[in-house]
């Protein structure tokens, strides 16, 4: 296996290395890629053998190249357009994408074209583009396989290839689980990056916070297996030990459970159906206690708006997620309270006129830059 990771030094990369340094002997790493985090790009292209490393952001490249130079070790690449080079050029079997946001899409789109497997762990691709995502692949070969812990639980439930009636996707609920609507007015950035289970990167902890991570999880499922927004469910579950479930036609339910731990969605993904070992500890289930309860959706309106805008098609989904990482960006820097993410991102979605079909990446790219402008006007 020949891997390439994209967004190396976010938790999913960590997870990655981990993975990598238990089973070194059957993974060459290929190349990695981040976007500003030279220094730790660079140890973990040396402790990982990788032949090159890339950031996205040039000045970065530059100065590390610099402080560098001289050194052996990775070549370093600086820009998108080496890193696009790189990719459409460069061997490689498996690519782990996890880059953050909207910009994992055209590098995605351009490793599917060559017919290679994705291992997604970048949502926002599926959520901005879904439709050409799959056209992409289905005109490859490619294969993608879900990261997420929650699609990976369903993958992994669903290859009995039996009919189904509901995808149920579990969610711990956030650090803000059991607060009312007047409870979030006055919520700081530090509460929110408070996330009880999981360690991930600002963003997605923020959405998670807001559950729009759940809600663009909704849209993901529904691309990744085909299923229709009236057949995927949300329930809280705040230990985050059931992953996610699948409830058969004849109701039956299969529940993939596991600690909160990356590395065994990476493993399943890089070697399914076979299981490596990993050094995971197991459950003492006599003493381990799950619950569950419903979602609040007057005080986590965001789930709604997202299922909303997934059942709208076309470029609306590439818009809500445009607006969201505005919005939680706006939030982390202090410049817009919480419950206002909510509210910027249901104006420019009522703002949009748009289509309900997607021919080229040109289109998703374009959309995305007017949701960013608009979003930004309103901040302004």
């Amino acid at each position: 296996m020949r891997l390439v990771i994209l967004g190396a030094t976010g938790s999913i990369g960590q997870s990655a290395l981990e993975v990598w340094q238990e089973h070194q002997d059957r993974i060459a790493i290929e190349g990695l890629v981040a976007h500003r985090s030279g220094e730790r790009l660079w140890q973990m292209g040396q402790t990982m053998h990788a032949p090159w490393i890339a950031l996205t952001d040039p000045e970065a490249a530059t100065q590390l190249q610099k402080v560098h130079h001289g050194e052996t070790g990775p070549r370093i690449l600086g820009g998108q357009d080496a890193l696009m080079a790189t990719l459409e050029s460069v061997p490689m079997t498996h690519v782990l994408a996890a880059m953050s946001g909207f910009s994992g899409l055209v590098p995605t789109l351009a490793v599917l074209r060559r017919g290679v497997t994705v291992l997604l762990a970048n949502k926002e691709t599926l959520v901005a583009a879904g439709d050409l995502v799959l056209a992409t692949a289905e005109k490859s070969g490619a294969r993608i396989v879900p990261v997420d812990s929650e699609h990976s639980a369903i993958f992994q439930c669903l290859s009995l290839n039996q009919p189904y009636r509901r995808i149920i996707l579990t969610c711990s609920g956030g650090p803000f689980r059991g607060f009312t609507r007047e409870d979030l007015r006055e919520v700081n950035v530090e509460a929110a990056l408070k996330h009880p289970n999981w360690s991930m990167g600002p963003k997605i902890t923020i959405d998670s916070a807001t559950l729009m991570n759940k809600g663009l999880e909704v849209i993901e499922a529904h691309y990744l297996f085909g299923a229709d927004y009236d057949a995927i469910d949300v329930v809280i579950h705040p230990q985050s030990v059931v992953h996610s479930m699948v409830e058969f036609v004849d109701g039956a339910t299969l529940a993939q459970c596991g600690w909160p731990d990356m590395r065994v969605p990476i493993a399943v993904a890089l070697w399914w159906p076979d299981r490596l070992k990993l050094s995971i500890p197991a459950f003492s289930w006599d003493t381990l206690a799950l619950t569950f309860e419903p979602v609040d959706h007057g005080t986590f309106a965001l789930l709604d708006v997202a299922k909303a805008a997934g059942r709208q098609g076309g470029l609306y989904p590439a818009v809500l997620n445009a607006a969201n990482e505005v919005a939680v960006a706006a939030f982390l820097d202090r410049r817009i309270k919480f419950l206002e993410i909510q509210s910027i991102i249901e104006e420019i979605l009522m703002r949009f006129r748009g289509v309900n079909r997607i021919d080229d990446v040109e289109e998703i790219l374009e959309v995305d830059r007017w949701a960013r402008r608009e979003a930004t006007q309103i901040l302004a």
